[in-house]
């Protein structure tokens, strides 16, 4: 936990104050700007102007719970990058192909953990949530793209992924480079232990499924995945 007791005694002085205006309707609005006197009461009001609208766009934009840095490449964008939307709840949506990963396991699903080759992945995360889906497209991926349900534990109903406890640590990560590798550690780092839901993920008995991949680290059987009527286009928003 972060030490922040040193900022108890700072004080802080007013110096501007806004006020919304709106229509009798709702659908209109202006916000008007106060200066802050010597005596502490607002004083020379007037709409807000433009470098004062950057100015709190700008305060609001360095504080802790909007900061988007995460989604700005070191360099030019990686090649598994697919779309990114730099918004105040932004989010970024990258692919990454088959691959042999070492998978855990809680021990009452009987599956042993070890290394298994998991299908091609669509990642979609924002700075507190992952939603994951599985491709059957080996090779580069377009808009059109066909989604399946991601083959595995730990996953709701709408793609998101339960990360139980598990820490992110995402309030140290600066770019976006980081923001997938860290995003991917922590999915692979984390434990499988349980379907969440009535429906399994995958057509046939998941349990089955992962006991044979760990134990053979065959390709994985991409006719298993379900499909889930939708393409990559259709989670861009």
């Amino acid at each position: 936990m972060k030490n922040i007791s040193h900022l108890f005694n700072d004080v802080y002085a007013p110096v501007k104050a806004l006020l919304i205006h709106q229509s009798p309707k709702g659908d209109k609005s202006y916000v008007e700007a106060f200066d802050i006197g010597a005596n502490g009461r607002p004083i020379n009001a007037h709409p807000l102007s433009v470098n004062e609208t950057i100015s709190l766009a700008e305060s609001l934009n360095t504080s802790t719970g909007f900061n988007n840095n995460f989604l700005k490449s070191e360099g030019l964008l990686p090649g598994k990058v697919l779309y990114i939307h730099p918004s105040r709840d932004g989010f970024a949506v990258w692919h990454t192909r088959e691959q042999e990963v070492d998978l855990l396991f809680k021990e009452g699903l009987q599956i042993p953990s070890g290394k298994s080759y998991v299908p091609p992945l669509i990642w979609k995360a924002t700075k507190n949530d992952l939603y994951l889906y599985a491709i059957k497209t080996i090779g580069k991926v377009s808009a059109k793209t066909p989604l399946f349900r991601a083959p595995f534990f730990n996953l709701y109903e709408n793609d998101r992924v339960c990360m139980g406890t598990v820490d992110t640590g995402m309030e140290q990560v600066h770019s976006l480079e980081d923001f997938m590798a860290q995003w991917e550690r922590d999915f692979w780092g984390s434990y499988f232990s349980h379907l969440i839901g009535e429906h399994s993920p995958v057509q046939g008995n998941i349990v089955q499924l992962w006991q044979q991949q760990v134990k053979t680290r065959q390709k994985f059987p991409l006719d298993v995945l379900t499909p889930k009527q939708k393409t990559i286009k259709d989670i861009l928003v």
